[in-house]
């Protein structure tokens, strides 16, 4: 290695840190007003280099610190609002002139396109010069002066409007009815970023390069203000110093005969935790137009239908409309308040809500697979998918990683109280994701237990102490019995309870833990070697959840280190008690003693 080749590399790093240095502090995200819209990429702010947005996408500051859009033949709009996950951007004119402007506008050079799926038309109007029109007419009209500039819908006739003197002066073709309110909503194509923001994650051009090519990249640490600035000096003063230490090691790779190529170092020493989208707020009116009219019917429960939606040609969703008959609004209260919060891979995310009247309804992200029942419990054999043993302990250890997030990860803690194979959605590649929180409830990390008034759950699942309050108070181990029932259901392929079946046939988990005790092979179909510890590991860890004192099941993240672990180290838990039945309501449940219970009741 020469002194050439030395200062060479030298050099080239020098440049590279100073373009990273500028690039990434230049490029965080902004805004022109501390109420505007967040901006970064695709958007950028004009100061910004362009590298920091696409092409089409500059964004300036007014004098009022509104954010400005400027399109085609100089038509400024100020932006409301910016969807990066929808692809969406709302503009207003705060001259109240929208119709005049579009007169001048023409979207075919421009990268936005007007909305028109899935609540917005496109519609034709006609522009008249009017005088004598009542000053209280002109509420919702976009220009108002001495003789107002009026627009209707082509459709309707001057008959429509009050007495006055009227004069058309234009025809403005396939607009957005949203003019009348003083408003237009535009989407993007390209460049696609909301996969990135689906991940919790920025979206960048790929490698740095010129070409209009994207990737996803790690969000930066920020300070509260949203910003992060650094001033060049420091930048060169921290790439001296790091040039110090690189000259130090390529000088001792030199000495010794061992050089190898140095990585890049990486700006960002930080990621910011995943951030739950805010859901969007839709009126009946336009879910009817999401779901063609409620045409498609995914599925049905105790509370509500589940349609097929879709919300632009690349993004679907499954609308649940609730029962309007069903309870005073908490399930769709505690839907909206523990899902508008979350963001985690193996939660389904909540898209948006409806609460337009005695209509309410919630829009989910859609999963192709529908549920887990439907994959260990098929209705016909033609049915059947058959998956292998590591997919399903795959498939277990994803349920259990989202089940941790929602005891552990959040602000508040979430017990769901309805884990179950129903409420497991499975997307195209069969990741389990848990849904449905109709029922549950949100308390501090602190409190070990919750309190509850009545029993809440699936018959099957139910843990004892949320059940009868002679077992004690529910808590975030009331989820882990659940999900230890659920993962004995998919050892088993079969259902752990059946109302219609006699007390004699509801002993699965017992016999589970009979063959295990006595060192027999579970009678399961069998494929290759590493199956059967599968299965076991399966079972002994469905066997704990399950125990009756809430003290003795293990708390979900042990669950998943005992699941993430080769099962080899995994005792058998003590035997099952003796027994006896209790009814309630329509199903059956085993008690471990002989004293009358105290059930919770769900009337109350």
């Amino acid at each position: 290695m020469t002194i050439f080749f030395l200062l060479h590399l030298l050099l080239v790093i020098m440049v590279f840190f100073a373009m990273a240095g500028e690039g990434t502090y230049d490029c965080r995200e902004s805004r022109c007003g501390s109420d505007g819209p967040s901006i970064h990429f695709p958007f950028r702010l004009q100061h910004q280099p362009e590298y920091c947005g696409y092409p089409g996408f500059e964004l300036s500051c007014d004098s009022k610190n509104k954010t400005i859009l400027t399109l085609s033949n100089s038509v400024r709009l100020s932006v409301e609002e910016i969807d990066y996950m929808s692809q969406q951007i709302r503009l207003y004119d705060p001259e109240r002139c929208l119709i005049l402007k579009l007169v001048h506008l023409n979207l075919s050079t421009s990268p936005f396109f007007f909305t028109v799926k899935p609540y917005l038309t496109l519609d034709d109007y006609s522009v008249f010069k009017c005088s004598g029109i009542p000053a209280d007419y002109l509420g919702q009209q976009p220009c108002a002066s001495d003789k107002a500039i009026v627009a209707i819908d082509s459709s309707w006739s001057l008959d429509d409007l009050p007495p006055a003197t009227c004069k058309k002066i234009l025809e403005i073709p396939s607009v957005p009815y949203s003019i009348e309110n003083n408003y237009l909503q535009l989407r993007w194509s390209n460049p696609k970023c909301s996969y990135c923001e689906g991940l919790g994650k920025d979206c960048g051009f790929k490698n740095y390069t010129k070409q209009l090519r994207t990737q996803c990249l790690d969000r930066p640490y920020t300070t509260k203000a949203g910003t992060l600035k650094k001033p060049l000096i420091a930048g060169g003063v921290l790439g001296l110093i790091l040039l110090g230490i690189i000259m130090l090691a390529l000088y001792e790779f030199y000495s010794s005969s061992k050089i190898e190529r140095e990585n890049q170092a990486r700006v960002e020493n930080f990621l910011e935790d995943y951030r739950a989208l805010r859901p969007t707020r839709y009126t009946y009116a336009d879910l009817k137009k999401v779901t063609n009219l409620f045409q498609e019917r995914l599925g049905e429960g105790a509370y509500g239908v589940v349609y097929k939606g879709t919300l632009s040609n690349e993004i679907h969703v499954a609308v649940k409309v609730l029962n309007d008959s069903i309870g005073n609004g908490e399930e769709f209260i505690n839907e909206v308040a523990a899902m508008g919060k979350i963001h985690h891979f193996n939660v389904v995310r909540l898209v948006g809500y409806c609460a337009d009247g005695f209509r309410n309804a919630l829009v989910y992200e859609y999963l192709p697979n529908q549920t887990l029942d439907k994959l260990i419990f098929p209705a016909s054999s033609k049915d059947r998918i058959i998956l292998n043993w590591k997919k399903l302990q795959d498939i277990a250890m994803g349920i259990g990683k989202g089940l941790e997030y929602l005891h552990q990860g959040c602000d508040q803690q979430i017990l769901h109280f309805d884990i179950k194979p129903q409420n497991i959605l499975l997307d195209h590649n069969l990741n389990p994701k848990i849904s449905d929180f109709g029922l549950a409830k949100l308390c501090s990390k602190e409190k070990s237990v919750v309190t509850m008034t009545e029993a809440r759950g699936t018959m099957g699942y139910i843990a004892p102490e949320v059940l009868s309050s002679n077992f004690g108070k529910a808590s975030h181990k009331s989820d882990v019995y659940s999900f230890g029932m659920m993962l004995l259901e998919m050892v088993g392929g079969r259902k752990n309870f059946d109302a219609k079946a006699n007390t004699s046939q509801m002993n699965f988990p017992e016999w589970i833990h009979q063959q295990l005790n006595q060192g027999e092979e579970l009678k399961i179909r069998i494929e290759e070697d590493d199956d059967i510890i599968i299965v076991r590991k399966l079972a002994i860890i469905g066997l704990w959840c399950i125990q009756w004192n809430a003290t003795d099941r293990p708390s979900i993240k042990i669950v998943t280190q005992m699941l993430e672990g080769d099962g080899s180290n995994l005792t058998i838990p003590p035997p099952f008690t003796a027994r006896y039945t209790t009814h309630v309501g329509a199903g059956v449940i085993a008690c471990p003693s002989s004293e009358e219970l105290t059930m919770i009741s769900e009337l109350e």
